[in-house]
């Protein structure tokens, strides 16, 4: 498929969305299926306000008698989808109680977990029926991107954590420029023209949606003892961790690290992409006006793009010269195996990606439909967004990326395993570009010591509604 037979295709989808929906959703039907009792309402938002999951006690819950079918709350970003988000948001409000939907801006999903949920989970072990029924039947949407939809799976899995089951399933309202894992999960992969009925549907889908389960991935990186700047927002400083064990060490390990973590949903890179995204996040911050929407962005993305040696190196020089080969060694753990198994790195990939979802960059899917025949013989399974294990390919240069986006050709298959391990060896490289989830930053490199990155799958899965 090309550039424009995939524009089509998106345009296609939102028309879909809104003509062949099913039946007319009845808006006042809707908000009384998903439009929870007033002092519920009243009594989390009070818990998130005063942070305090014990709440007011000063609420009437005389009016609990019926639980609605199907509580529901919306998280929503208004600085995604360029206009749509304010108007979003009131439309959202205007089917459910205003309380039920929080502005991200204001309301984190870690204080709604914290506060909101714990205290449903109050009030029930007091004896409110109602509370507890409207704790178990919750369900979540997130309107907004890949990002935000990563951000509120990653405060939800707090509750696997602490031990409060159920943990709310999650539907998506695409307002971002990829939207891939709304597109892996059949919620569409751009904001719908016909927004104001299509939002209906939506959330009558959500209210009944089946569910389903999604690996996401943990990433660890330790290093000589110095800071990222400006790490994106899925990566945070830890204290110390020490390396899993089994793996040679190329370089030196110094005495002291620093460590950071984060967790990714779509994928992580190391190499040109990520560089390239990194260039592009700064002019966008730099440069505002410049990007929109997602339609100006993926414009402008392009042509920066352009701009970079990830095009034009090529055909200047030996693209093996500058591939990744020489500075990373990785080591993959296959399924099943508890030993790890060191990969050679094409001479020619500029760029590794570690997928998780079958949709990358806008719906593309560079690891591609694999006959069963090619997976036997590369030891390989079909892919799936819950099978433990993620797909890592490689990437040349910008034209080799470009057909691959384009479905002319495939990516270079380089592995599939259910734990990854990177080596950065110091030499003269002074940084690497990585990014995950469209988060691209510069991590520093020492000319002394090895840099590590691992992988590994979080033990539990993130539930998901599937919106077909």
């Amino acid at each position: 498929m090309d550039a424009h037979g995939s524009g089509r295709s998106s345009v296609m989808d939102s028309l879909r969305a809104c003509t062949m929906g099913g039946m007319r959703v009845d808006k006042e039907e809707l908000k009384r299926k998903i439009t929870m009792p007033e002092y519920l309402r009243r009594a989390i938002r009070d818990a998130i306000e005063s942070k305090d999951a014990a709440g007011n006690r000063h609420f009437d819950s005389s009016a609990a008698a019926e639980p609605c079918e199907c509580p529901m709350v919306v998280f929503i970003n208004p600085n995604s989808g360029g206009r749509h988000g304010p108007k979003l948001k009131s439309r959202l409000q205007e089917l459910m109680g205003e309380e039920q939907v929080f502005d991200l801006q204001s309301v984190r999903p870690h204080v709604f977990v914290q506060y909101g949920l714990g205290c449903l989970e109050k009030m029930a072990e007091l004896g409110d029926s109602c509370a507890q029924e409207t704790r178990e039947k919750l369900r979540v949407v997130v309107a907004g991107g890949d990002g935000t939809v990563g951000w509120v799976l990653g405060c939800l899995g707090e509750l696997h954590k602490q031990g409060r089951e159920p943990v709310p399933p999650t539907a998506i309202i695409p307002l971002g420029t990829g939207n891939d894992l709304s597109r892996s999960f059949s919620w569409g992969g751009s904001f719908p023209f016909f927004w104001k009925s299509a939002i209906k549907r939506t959330l009558d889908k959500a209210s009944k949606g089946p569910t389903c389960r999604l690996d996401s991935w943990n990433v660890s990186i330790s290093m000589s003892a110095e800071e990222v700047v400006d790490p994106p927002h899925s990566l945070k400083l830890v204290e110390e961790r020490s390396l899993d064990s089994g793996v040679q060490i190329e370089g030196q390990l110094p005495e002291k690290l620093s460590c950071y973590e984060g967790v990714f949903y779509n994928y992580f890179s190391i190499g040109m992409d990520a560089q390239v995204a990194y260039g592009f996040h700064h002019l966008r911050n730099e440069k505002p006006h410049l990007a929109k929407g997602p339609i100006s962005n993926k414009l402008i993305y392009s042509g920066y793009s352009c701009t970079q040696g990830w095009f034009f190196t090529p055909c200047i020089s030996d693209p093996s010269l500058r591939g990744l080969k020489n500075i990373v060694r990785m080591y993959v753990k296959k399924a099943n195996c508890s030993e790890w198994e060191l990969v050679l790195i094409p001479a020619s990939a500029r760029s590794i990606v570690a997928l998780n979802l079958n949709n990358y960059a806008s719906g593309r899917n560079p690891w591609g439909h694999l006959k069963p025949e090619y997976l036997e013989k590369r030891g390989f399974v079909e892919a799936h967004v819950d099978d433990g294990l993620i797909e890592i390919f490689g990437l040349k240069h910008g034209w080799h990326a470009s057909m691959v986006m384009t479905e002319l050709i495939s990516a270079i298959h380089i592995a599939q395993g259910a734990a990854i391990r990177f080596e950065f060896r110091g030499g003269e490289w002074k940084e690497a570009f990585l990014q995950m989830d469209g988060e691209p930053w510069k991590q520093p490199m020492s000319k002394d010591y090895s840099t590590f990155v691992e992988i590994k799958k979080v033990p539990f899965q993130s539930v998901m509604i599937n919106g077909d």
